[in-house]
């Protein structure tokens, strides 16, 4: 019961803190699966709910140009995931399948009925996990610099590697790891805050995060997830890392992608007003689409 309160007193102390979130937001606290508490923040209302999923090491802030945007038409939910933001972080294993759990438990806690997913990096494929558990609640896929290509893979000398470096010094060997991921014109500022921001998460959190997203792509266990899920899929990527729209198609009902050019991974934040007209343009796809299935 103690920590339960000071959760709720941390998400309080944060939302009044945060900018990005003084837009007429609500604050609300769910149990996942395993009884993990999951953060989450509403906006604005519409018949479609769009939930913005962070990726790896990050957290709901990183959609702060999106969640004014949207939530004049649309219902708008951010999830802080299991582990990370203002989320429990008791979890002995991060898992894509926990993190769907994650983002199934905010929206059945929302009653959202039409649901569009938007991942950025690794959630890509985490919303394509929970578009599996929710096939009555789903209407879409929308992936930010995510879901490049589901039959890629990681050697597994590079594997080792990495986690090798992260356990021996995880704040050194993130700064090197993202500041791989910028766009050449990139704020220095917002480069600083991002390579700051997601090298101060919880070593063990992050690291076993990682360790579960490259298994995952073993087998083609990636594939396997989209391979059941019966939505389309949009991607708006940056031309940092290529996209391969037919291995993808392999796998999805339906997948077209829209490249935002000279730009890094993180095309939410580094390019925020092109990236918000290529959302937009996606979204109002995927609910034609849903309007010409009925």
């Amino acid at each position: 019961m103690k920590n339960i309160k000071n959760l709720f007193a941390a998400v309080f102390i944060i939302s009044l803190l945060c900018p990005a979130f003084r837009c007429d937001a609500e604050n609300f606290i769910v149990p996942s699966f395993d009884g993990q508490l999951i953060s989450y923040n509403v906006f604005g209302k519409g018949d479609t709910t769009l939930v913005f999923v962070h990726g790896w090491s990050c957290d709901s802030r990183y959609w702060k140009y999106q969640v004014p945007e949207f939530a004049k038409k649309y219902k708008v939910v951010t999830v802080d995931l299991a582990g990370y933001g203002n989320s429990e972080q008791n979890r002995k294993e991060y898992t894509l399948e926990a993190f769907g759990q994650d983002v199934k438990a905010v929206v059945e806690n929302v009653n959202a009925k039409k649901v569009i997913l938007i991942g950025h990096s690794m959630s890509g494929e985490i919303v394509a996990e929970a578009a599996r558990l929710m096939p009555d609640r789903v209407i879409g896929i929308i992936g930010a610099d995510s879901i490049q290509n589901v039959e890629d893979t990681m050697p597994e000398e590079m594997f080792k590697q990495m986690v090798d470096g992260f356990e021996k010094d995880f704040k050194g060997e993130v700064k090197k790891f993202v500041e791989t991921m910028f766009g050449r014109n990139i704020r220095p500022e917002l480069k600083k805050w991002i390579i700051d921001d997601m090298s101060c998460e919880p070593p063990d959190v992050a690291i076993s995060t990682f360790k579960e997203y490259v298994r995952k792509f073993e087998n083609k266990g990636i594939a396997k997830i989209f391979k059941e899920v019966k939505v389309p899929v949009r991607c708006v990527n940056a031309d940092l890392w290529p996209t391969n729209p037919e291995a993808n198609r392999r796998y999805m009902s339906s997948f077209e992608v829209m490249i935002i050019k000279d730009c890094g991974h993180f095309v939410m934040l580094e390019r925020p007003k092109e990236f918000n007209k290529k959302l937009n343009d996606s979204i109002k796809e995927i609910i034609k689409i849903n309007k010409k299935q009925r």
